[in-house]
């Protein structure tokens, strides 16, 4: 037995959260690679392949918050695992689907099985990270979302270009698949049920969980959902979902049909401003943090950073607009996703910052403005395509969607001031 254990297993863990998530939104954004070839077979007006797009966030939006709730019930080692092969099938039938409610449909399905993703990431690594590496161990988690185009990419691209929009989605459905055995072979809810880990990690972890509340306080709603800082840190994170819903599933359009690049060359190029945003992500997320080292001022090193960041990637999202060379196209692009991405782990640390120990519930607000951008991105873009007959339209759209955004963090978003709910709002539960 003791020639299993690991000596950091809680990394283990922590990796194979980064690889469902590589996985998770790859499954979720490969539809954008075969545009082109479901228009051609099916005849979908960009509008039309919009609702398709729209159809996952708007199942997605209807199971994060339960979702949620059905980790905390039964665990991440049961919940994730039936998720992900769940989300899985759904990836593989959508190669076998052969009309527009079909896709519809499935990409409904896909959101409401990829609702529990974030939940069980968040819970999974309370559970198995301290404190002090929790950081760590989330911004893992989140620098895969880029990293997901980086790989996914070329990897979609190649399979739709050689061997059709069909094998490719059944293809990639095998990844999920195999994660989920493994997870549930590997991962334990208790840490100190787990034979892999050794018994100096196990003190530490077991000490980690005693050290919880073991009454937690009742979520106080009126707090949450009317902080101005939070409702700002809401909008501006919608925002910021707008503009990752309408990169994930809408970029690889926009090079096919305003660049006249082929499948595969589309699938090369987005590596590009895919990695810029995965290593601004991780700046990001140091820069923050060394600013709340130094001041202790959530203002500073959280509010300053997103409004500065979300100011320049609208700057570059406006010029893109009028951006007509490849390559001055793949520089704007790159510059405007990575200052977008790099306010990211900022709005994670708000929710801790504000709420505090009911940060998990803020967060859940949060995403779920995320889910609601998720909706709205690409039916909007699908609508101005087919009417301007060009991107420039979204483009502007998104530099002013995320300028707004910019003047209500500067305007509200105080995270370190004193703040009480008013009187007449009371309902704790």
């Amino acid at each position: 037995m003791q020639k299993t254990r690991v000596k950091h297993y809680r990394w283990v863990v922590a990796s194979l959260i980064f690889f469902i998530t590589l996985v998770n939104f790859i499954d979720r954004s490969a539809i954008s690679f075969v545009i082109d070839p479901l228009k051609q077979e099916f005849h979908f007006t960009d509008t039309q392949f919009g609702m398709i797009l729209s159809a996952f966030g708007l199942g997605y939006v209807l199971l994060t918050a339960f979702g949620g709730w059905l980790v905390d019930r039964l665990g991440s080692r049961l919940v994730w695992p039936l998720a992900a092969i769940a989300w899985s099938l759904c990836v593989a039938f959508l190669g076998f689907a052969g009309s527009f409610w079909g896709f519809i449909a499935l990409r409904f399905l896909l959101g409401v099985t990829e609702g529990p993703h974030f939940p069980a990431m968040s819970r999974s690594i309370s559970d198995w990270l301290p404190p002090s590496e929790r950081a760590r161990a989330l911004s893992l988690g989140l620098v895969a979302i880029p990293l997901s185009s980086v790989l996914g990419a070329p990897i979609t691209s190649y399979l739709v270009a050689d061997f059709g929009w069909r094998t490719m989605f059944v293809a990639i459905s095998a990844f999920g698949i195999i994660w989920a055995f493994a997870w549930y072979f590997l991962f334990r809810d208790k840490p100190e049920e787990c034979r892999f880990v050794g018994k100096e990690e196990r003190e530490m972890l077991q000490k980690t969980r005693a050290e919880k509340a073991p009454d937690s306080p009742p979520i106080d709603w009126r707090y949450i959902l009317t902080h101005p800082a939070l409702m700002a840190n809401n909008f501006a994170y919608f925002a910021f979902g707008y503009m990752l819903f309408f990169a994930t599933l809408w970029l690889p359009g926009y090079f096919l049909s305003q660049h006249g690049l082929n499948l595969k060359s589309v699938g090369w190029y987005l590596t590009i401003p895919w990695l810029v945003a995965a290593l601004f992500l991780k700046v990001g997320g140091i820069i923050s943090d060394s600013l709340y080292k130094k001041t202790g001022s959530s203002r500073l090193a959280r509010s300053h950073l997103i409004w500065i960041c979300q100011l320049m990637a609208a700057v570059f999202f406006v010029i893109l607009g009028f951006t007509h060379s490849l390559g001055w196209s793949i520089l704007f692009l790159s510059l405007g996703l990575g200052f977008g991405f790099m306010t990211q782990p900022a709005f994670f640390s708000v929710n801790i910052d504000v709420a505090k120990e009911r940060a998990g519930s803020s967060q859940g607000i949060t995403s779920s403005c995320l889910s609601l951008a998720g909706i709205i991105a690409p039916l909007l873009t699908g609508w101005l395509i087919d009417v301007t007959g060009n991107f420039q339209g979204a483009f502007l759209l998104l530099g002013g969607l995320t300028g707004l955004s910019v003047i209500a963090v500067i305007l509200f978003h105080h995270p370190d001031r004193e703040w009480s709910p008013p009187a007449i709002l009371k309902c704790k539960t």
